[in-house]
This record gives structure tokens, C-alpha cells and sequence, in this order.
């Protein structure tokens, strides 16, 4: 998982973090860095031509930002339901992003989609 800027800039970061050990999760490592433009469009690559991925890059390079590995049986699917639909007018009542989230682009969290991708995302930050 990942703690985006605007959460950051909005000093979010223990109410995440209470949320997702409230909710079962145990933090098994956690950094808080700023990315490049570029090392944001490496994190990104999967977004490669899409409209979106300029301003994301930016966004996401804007300030720093949370990212973390939680541990938790059924990790993947509960942390996405945690956290909610990326359009926080579509997401449910109570998770993260319908709670926190700005728009669709400061949304204040990102987490994995598979257990592949996290792996890939983990060691992308982490050792």
C-alpha cells in the first residue's frame, strides 16, 4: 500500500495507518520518500499511453508519499476493500477513499490488485 501526497500533505498518515491495523493488517515495513517524475512513470509503466499518466506522474511526484508492506491473510482482496473503488463517488461507505479520498486522482491511498502486483510493487520499494 501506498499513502499518496494528498494524504500526506493533509497529515493523514496515523489515520491510515490506525484504520489498517484496526482492520487486521500488520505493518511489516514502511518508508517515506518523494519520487522522481520518472521513477514515478517506472512505478506507473502499466498506465504506458493512457490519457491519465502525465498528471498521475506528476501528482504522484508532487510530495511524499507512504508506501508499505502489510501482512494479513487475504491481504490483496480485504486490503481493497478497505480501501474502496479508485472514484471516491463510487466508493462504499466508510473506506478509505470515500472518507478521505479527494477525487478520483487524490484518491490518498493506492494498494495492489494481485498478489503478483504486490510483489512487483514491494520490491520496487523495498529490499
Amino acid at each position: 500500500m501506498i499513502i499518496k501526497p494528498d494524504a500526506t500533505d493533509r497529515n493523514l498518515i496515523g489515520e491510515i495507518l490506525r484504520r489498517v491495523e484496526k482492520s487486521g493488517f500488520t505493518i511489516r515495513a514502511l518508508q517515506m520518500l518523494r519520487l522522481t517524475p520518472e521513477r514515478a512513470r517506472v512505478f506507473y509503466a502499466v498506465h504506458e499511453g493512457k490519457p491519465f499518466l502525465d498528471s498521475l506522474c506528476r501528482f504522484m511526484s508532487s510530495g511524499p508519499i507512504v508506501p508499505m508492506i502489510l501482512e494479513k491473510d487475504n491481504a490483496v482482496a480485504d486490503l481493497r476493500a478497505l480501501i474502496g473503488a479508485t472514484d471516491p463517488k463510487k466508493a462504499a461507505c466508510g473506506t478509505l477513499r470515500y472518507d478521505l479520498a479527494l477525487d478520483v486522482e487524490k484518491n490518498s491511498v493506492h494498494a495492489s490488485d494481485s498478489g503478483e502486483n504486490a510483489a512487483k510493487e514491494i520490491g520496487f520499494f523495498f529490499k
